[in-house]
């Protein structure tokens, strides 16, 4: 039984085992089951943990503000409507900028009222931004540095903040105010620049001149360089371009047009010479010509030209004020030849001294003191500082030239005395040119500017002046020449020659002064007496010389000759020879001598026919069948 029993309590205890091993497989199996479901759920899952596990930064961020202080999350929201404001306004003005781009980009000649409008607003814009642009910024720096300092946003999301306020502030204080508008203002200034350029460029035209030589009379002067309504347009343009800062190439612009026409102007005048530089001439009579036409053509290109320019300039800048516009004529005038026409000046009285360089010295300073208002009133400017610098150089270059000159006349003439007289015993050069040469200085051409540079001459050394110093200096002068002839009929070996010498120069004192300022200064008495010195001397001449010639005709023996017609042949044929010979040894040695007066030579050649061919024809007539 015991046995039995026991066997029993082993069999229950091991059907007990089985099941449990049963359970356990079972949950094992379904454990494998879920296992499997998991896994495959998993798998499938994989794709949406990476899309999850990339948005939970933004997430956190996200969520992050939920938990910051409840304080600083209730102050945020005004931070934020205070900054937001003015970035709105910013940004709508930053867009209507944009709208002008394509006005702006456009041609200013085809509506230039409405370019410069459409210009203005873009201005007005910037303006806007310019001012708006830092309030704004600062605004949104403010909400940044609060959110940071509250920990209200994520790091990375202020980081970017930060960088990009950083950009905006450094547009704003650098070259922001350019940039802002993507380079449209300077486009459209330009462009003006541009219209500006052409506008003067199509209506500056060079004065046509038909004849260069009547220069004040057929030369076509406009009264206005420009139209008005050209003017106008470009004062706008002006006004527009001087607003951004751009004045200073507006006059670059205005200058080279302006100039340049100027120079065209004058192209037709020829003024080559003006660059004669004084290694080009040895004295002033191989430009005295040119002197001439100098004077023409200043007077032209001041009175005509530049003070065309000077008035345009005025019109023009007008509103910028006298320093711009007349800094803007100045550079003009400059550029345009104003200069080249005092240096040449200066290379005239830089040249050899010469009796002929007082009077082209005069020249000029008549030519310039006639335009001395003009030069003042045009060149009168702090702008002019130069031209006026070069301008007085030169007028006290030519004073002290022309007075220096004059009173060395007087030397210059007594030096001449130790000069041979000339050997065919005309005029020498010196008598000549002094009695014309005085006669000018006293003439009204030359006289009143002479006396004027030495009454300025002297005033610069605190000296007076009377006009009878000029007077008197001129009749020194011709004294002097009086002395001259005096020593140079001394200086003759042939004493028929130095009266014909005294004869030729006696006749010219009198001839060519007589009925002149100087010959009635000088007196009737003493043009009488070198007429009759002339006659004097004319006498002698004609005794020592063409007088002697008929004595060889002589008749004596011949009237009553008592030797035969063949001795009367013989004798008759001797006087003849001795005649022809006398008189061609006197043509040969009077045919070298000069009498340049036409009327003196006409009479001596008619007293030297009277005084030789009736005797000549009336012994012919008597004795010529002898021989």
């Amino acid at each position: 039984m015991a046995e039995v029993n026991s066997n029993d309590s082993k069999d229950r205890n091991n059907n007990h085992g089985i099941e449990n091993l049963l359970s356990a497989r079972k949950a094992l199996m379904l454990s494998l089951e879920k296992s499997k479901t998991l896994g495959l759920a998993l798998e499938s899952a994989g794709p949406r943990l990476d899309e999850i596990n990339q948005r939970l930064p933004s997430l956190e961020a996200a969520v992050r503000p939920i938990r910051a202080d409840k304080d600083a999350l209730l102050a945020v929201g005004g931070h934020i409507n205070r900054a937001v404001g003015p970035a709105a306004a910013v940004l709508k003005v930053f867009d209507a900028v944009h709208g002008l781009e394509k006005s702006l980009l456009s041609d200013p000649r085809n509506d230039l009222p409405g370019y410069l409008s459409v210009l203005k607003r873009l201005e007005e814009a910037l303006r806007f931004l310019g001012d708006n642009c830092g309030l704004a910024i600062q605004w949104l720096e403010d909400i940044v540095e609060y959110l940071e300092d509250n920990r209200v946003a994520d790091e990375k999301y202020l980081s970017n903040l930060k960088k990009s306020l950083k950009g905006l502030r450094e547009l704003q204080n650098g070259e922001g105010k350019i940039r802002l508008d993507g380079g449209l203002l300077d486009a459209a200034l330009d462009k003006l620049e541009s219209e500006f350029r052409r506008l003067l460029t199509e209506h500056s035209v060079p004065l046509p001149m038909s004849s260069p030589s009547a220069l004040g009379e057929q030369a076509c002067i406009a009264p206005s360089p420009l139209p008005v309504t050209v003017i106008q347009k470009l004062q706008a343009i002006l006004g527009r371009l001087i607003a951004n800062n751009r004045l200073e190439k507006c006059i670059s612009i205005y200058v080279e047009v302006r100039s340049s026409n100027v120079r065209a102007s004058l192209q037709a005048l020829n003024l080559d010479y003006l660059e004669i530089s004084i290694s080009e001439f040895n004295d002033v009579q191989s430009i005295e010509g040119y002197i001439a036409q100098w004077g023409r053509h200043l007077e032209f290109a001041v009175k005509h030209l530049f003070e065309a320019e000077y008035n345009l300039c005025n019109d023009v800048f007008e509103r910028m004020g006298n320093d711009v516009w007349m800094g803007c004529f100045a550079k003009i005038a400059a550029q345009a030849g104003i200069l080249a026409f005092l240096q040449f000046g200066k290379t005239v009285t830089d040249s050899k001294k010469d009796p002929i360089k007082l009077l082209k010295l005069l020249d000029i300073f008549k030519s310039l003191n006639k335009l001395r208002l003009d030069f003042n009133r045009l060149f009168g400017g702090l702008a002019c500082a130069e031209i006026q610098n070069l301008t007085r150089d030169l007028i006290k270059r030519v004073i002290d030239g022309a007075a220096e000159i004059f009173w060395e006349l007087l030397v210059q003439v007594e030096l001449q005395r130790q000069i041979p007289p000339p050997p065919d015993g005309g005029v020498p050069r010196l008598v000549s040119f002094i009695t014309e040469y005085s006669n000018k200085l006293l003439g009204d051409d030359y006289k009143p500017m002479l006396t004027q540079v030495l009454v300025i001459h002297r005033s610069w050394k605190h000296e007076k002046f009377q006009e009878r110093l000029l007077v008197n200096e001129v009749l020194n002068v011709i004294k002097a020449i009086e002395q001259n002839l005096e020593s140079w009929l001394k200086a003759y070996d042939d004493a028929t020659l130095s009266n014909f010498f005294a004869m030729n120069n006696h006749w010219h004192l009198y001839r060519h002064l007589k009925g002149t300022r100087l010959g009635d200064l000088l007196g009737d008495s003493w043009l009488r007496e070198h007429e009759q010195y002339k006659d004097y001397y004319a006498t002698l001449f004609f005794r020592d010389s063409w007088g002697k010639i008929p004595s060889h005709l002589s008749r004596e023996g011949l009237i009553m000759f008592s030797g035969g017609r063949a001795s009367a042949r013989d004798l008759v044929k001797k006087r003849l020879k001795a005649f022809n010979e006398a008189l061609d040894e006197m043509y040969k040695k009077q045919s070298k001598w000069v009498i340049a007066d036409k009327d003196l030579r006409e009479k001596t050649c008619h007293l030297v026919v009277q005084a030789v061919v009736p005797i000549y024809r009336s012994y012919m007539q008597n004795y010529g069948a002898l021989g």
